[in-house]
């Protein structure tokens, strides 16, 4: 039995749960990715045969399609996070920072990773937090 899992929008206006049956968690690192998140890439989750139940009011739900392709996002028109969309009857595309715990799956791979900006530097410091100060 598939298992239920809650998300929102940063502002809290856009609430949702999603039943379904997890299929592919990827970080995609195409320009579109890039352009429409602000950062080095996507972390989409798509579920299969998905139940996604909006609650509240959707007034602040909108989605854009970009032409002649299939790059979707849904997001909040109040504080701009990024949302479900539901892609057919089928598959939800589901950003994995819009849950509002762990994603049930692991991220599975990298996508269009040749396409990723000249600044992904994989041997970057890494810091838990802020990194020190500099003098």
């Amino acid at each position: 039995m598939p298992s239920t899992i809650c998300g929102s929008c940063l502002c809290g206006k856009a609430r949702f749960s999603l039943t379904g049956d997890y299929a592919a968690f990827f970080l995609c690192y195409c320009s579109r990715c890039r352009k429409d998140t602000g950062s080095a890439h996507a972390a989409n989750i798509f579920v299969r045969a998905a139940s996604l139940i909006w609650q509240g009011n959707t007034d602040t739900i909108n989605t854009y399609n970009h032409d002649n392709c299939r790059h979707v996002k849904s997001f909040c028109t109040h504080c701009g996070s990024a949302l479900p969309t539901q892609i057919d009857s089928t598959t939800a595309l589901v950003p994995a920072g819009s849950l509002d715990e762990e994603p049930p799956i692991p991220a599975g791979a990298k996508i269009f990773f040749a396409d990723r900006a000249d600044w992904v530097d994989p041997d970057a410091p890494t810091f838990d937090g802020f990194p020190p100060q500099q003098s």
